[in-house]
């Protein structure tokens, strides 16, 4: 299923997805067959950890991860780019975190510092196409500080999808930052430019160390679990376009409803950032 099959929805159908959807923080694209996140999830009140990605994989996400990490305006600043297979969606991200706190990092193996989703006074005008296997599966474009899209009962290797973004900086200033710490990144002419405030990425490769657990056997197995998931989803739903007939058909299967309504990122997050709250406060 994708955009290249538009289903016509009724105002009533579309009404009663986004009722289902209510509290999970995303909502639903028709014409490019995606779900996004809103401008003010639960997500929001969270921030950002790198412990997070070291957890992806047991919260059933695979993904490439890219941290651009800068200073600028007085404030610590982490734009940070994803894509990657996200349990039974695949999809991609583009996230804005500020903090005024310590840096806490051990070059090369950790960095701890606990950010904060950008204020809306931080969000930045932002787009990027997905692009698997060198195909368009789908672009996004808004100013936010979390700016995503996934495809639900799609399936991708994070090495197969590439992202096409731009994100425009407040001032040259910021640009400059921005610029400097990818090009330290190691990020090349071939993979950055700029015209104006805006930066233009491609992110294929990932310059960043990636999350111990991303790589190796344990990255390939879970990537195979997520596959079979994809695959079970497929099975059950197949021959069925409509996104709506797909909500109403597996809510009959509370498992499978609540995995596909566990789509982007997991709740479980809300503890590991509580737990580095904690230990920040004592």
């Amino acid at each position: 299923m994708g955009a290249d099959k538009l289903i016509i929805y009724s105002a009533v159908q579309l009404e009663e997805i986004r009722e289902m959807l209510a509290g999970t923080g995303y909502e639903y694209d028709p014409r490019q067959d995606i779900f996004y996140s809103t401008i003010d999830p639960w997500q929001r009140k969270l921030g950002y950890c790198s412990l997070y990605d070291e957890a992806a994989i047991p919260l059933g996400m695979v993904f490439d991860c890219e941290p651009v990490r800068f200073k600028y305006g007085g404030k610590n600043w982490m734009i940070e780019l994803w894509k990657g297979q996200y349990g039974i969606t695949t999809g991609g991200e583009i996230g804005v975190y500020t903090t005024t706190g310590p840096i806490i990092e051990i070059p090369g193996i950790f960095n701890g510092t606990l950010y904060f989703c950008a204020d809306d006074s931080d969000n930045l005008s932002m787009t990027y196409t997905l692009l698997k296997n060198n195909e368009v599966m789908f672009s996004r474009a808004a100013r936010h500080w979390w700016l995503t899209g996934f495809r639900l009962g799609e399936y991708a290797d994070p090495e197969d999808l590439t992202m096409e973004a731009s994100i425009t900086l407040k001032d040259a200033a910021m640009r400059d930052a921005f610029l400097a710490a990818l090009h330290e990144m190691g990020y090349g002419d071939n993979e950055v430019r700029s015209g104006g405030n805006t930066v233009l990425i491609l992110f294929r490769e990932p310059h960043s160390r990636q999350p111990f657990t991303r790589t190796g056997i344990i990255g390939d197995m879970a990537l195979q679990g997520l596959k079979n998931n994809v695959d079970i989803y497929k099975s059950i739903t197949g021959g069925i376009n409509s996104i709506y007939d797909i909500f109403m058909l597996i809510k009959q299967t509370p498992q499978l409803f609540d995995l596909v309504l566990g789509m982007g990122r997991k709740k479980e997050i809300a503890d590991i950032y509580e737990a580095i709250a904690q230990k920040l406060r004592t």
